[in-house]
């Protein structure tokens, strides 16, 4: 269906609005019009490239720092944190992540960013991973990004804190894990 470029535009800025790391190659798939095509709306309506969306809202949203690791050490890109309570990252799957036969992402690069996601999310100099459990719900192949997103579910005695992680790419979620996190300082309380 072919739409006018008023309503293109239009629709464009919702999809962004609710999709802010969506690519420039999915809109064109979603629009059916050419990479080119998007470019052109997204600049006539100040639209940045996928790059500056990114850093935008890397810069607005996080003002805190990982404390239990490196930032270099952390798989994918943390774009949002509020340690001890929520934290996302970005993966985007390349040949370097993909079996080479059928370019389908190795699991344990999923794995890694979650796990490094929950670590990173934790308010202490230590953090640990002490039991996992996790679920894989589709294949990601090369070419596709993977948002993870970690939320605190909750602070237990004996200096355990529960990460939820939910990773997903287009809205489609294709991992879960509860990451049980050991954490050198005892905090107590259940969050909400």
């Amino acid at each position: 269906m072919r739409r006018s470029k008023k309503e293109r535009q239009n629709l464009l800025i919702e999809t962004i609005k609710e999709q802010p790391f969506i690519t420039d190659e999915k809109l064109a798939q979603t629009f059916q019009v050419s990479i080119q095509t998007i470019r052109l709306d997204r600049m006539e309506l100040g639209i940045p490239e996928l790059r500056e969306r990114i850093k935008s809202v890397a810069t607005s949203n996080w003002n805190e720092t990982v404390k239990a690791l490196p930032i270099d050490e952390v798989i994918g890109e943390i774009i949002d944190l509020e340690l001890d309570h929520r934290a996302i990252s970005i993966l985007d799957i390349t040949a370097e992540h993909v079996f080479s036969r059928n370019k389908i992402a190795r699991g344990h690069h999923l794995f890694a960013q979650a796990n490094s996601l929950a670590v990173a999310v934790i308010n202490d100099e230590l953090a640990l991973t002490a039991n996992a459990v996790i679920k894989f719900t589709r294949q990601v192949i090369e070419g596709e990004r993977v948002i993870a997103k970690a939320t605190v579910k909750n602070v237990e005695a004996k200096n355990r804190t529960v990460v939820e992680v939910i990773s997903n790419v287009d809205n489609e979620i294709v991992f879960k894990g509860d990451f049980e996190m050991y954490r050198s300082n005892e905090k107590e309380g259940t969050l909400e």
